[in-house]
This record gives structure tokens, C-alpha cells and sequence, in this order.
């Protein structure tokens, strides 16, 4: 897979939250994961849009966004795409994890984010979807 670019979607209404959050996740999250190509979306109809065309690895969503949050638009995707790419959600609060449960996400960030933790955690989930190798 390090040969590989990892397209990531990440949605929020606000410019400034998806920066933030490329900015921590980084172009390369770990060293054994290949490098990360980002999609912006600023709107759900982006992200349905971009899930459609099955071009995205995985998506980062902003669990304040407006005036879809990213945890209902999560359980969607979740619940509508076959073979949904993983999910991660960034919330604003410790105590909103439980929601993140309940959208189904794979994976939870929480602000402010801290570089070290968010890019550990997006390569946790790349890792956890590679397929196995065959060896013989």
C-alpha cells in the first residue's frame, strides 16, 4: 500500500475545519501507508457526489457541520453505500463519542486536534481496510 495515494474526502461547511483537519491528518499519516491525496467537500451534495463515484478511501467528516452534521450524514453513508468506505468523525466534544457510535463511524476525532493523535488514528483505519496479503 505505500505505494499507493490514499484519496481522502473531507466534509465540513467551513473552509477553516477541513484545513484544520488536513493540516493535522498530514500527506502521510504513517510511514508504512502511502501518500494522501485530499477531496474537499463543503456541502453533503459534494460528498454523496464523491462517495458515488467511488473514489474515495475514506472520509473524515465534521460532526458540526451545517446544517447536516457529519454524524447523521455518516449513519447515511453508512447505511446506503455497499461496501461504504470507512468513516471518521471529528467532534467538538469528548462527551459526543456516543453519538459517533450511534452514526456508525469507524473512528472519532476530537477538538482540537492534536496532529500526533489524528494522523495515528486515520492510519489505524487505513490499515485496518487493507486487504491481507496471499502469499504461495
Amino acid at each position: 500500500m505505500s505505494t499507493q495515494t490514499t484519496r481522502i474526502l473531507v466534509f465540513s461547511h467551513r473552509p477553516e475545519v477541513r484545513e484544520t483537519i488536513i493540516t493535522a491528518v498530514g500527506r502521510r499519516p504513517a510511514p508504512d501507508l502511502g501518500r494522501v491525496e485530499y477531496v474537499e467537500a463543503g456541502t453533503v451534495a459534494d460528498v454523496l457526489y464523491e462517495m458515488d463515484e467511488g473514489r474515495v478511501d475514506l472520509a473524515i467528516l465534521d460532526g458540526e457541520a451545517q446544517p447536516t452534521g457529519g454524524m447523521g450524514l455518516s449513519r447515511q453513508l453508512k447505511n446506503e453505500i455497499t461496501d461504504c468506505p470507512p468513516v471518521v468523525v471529528a467532534v467538538r466534544r469528548k462527551d459526543d463519542r456516543w453519538l459517533a457510535t450511534w452514526s456508525q463511524a469507524d473512528a472519532v476525532l476530537v477538538h482540537p486536534l492534536d496532529p500526533l493523535a489524528a494522523a495515528e488514528t486515520v492510519a489505524e483505519v487505513l490499515r485496518s481496510m487493507a486487504l491481507p496479503v496471499v502469499r504461495g
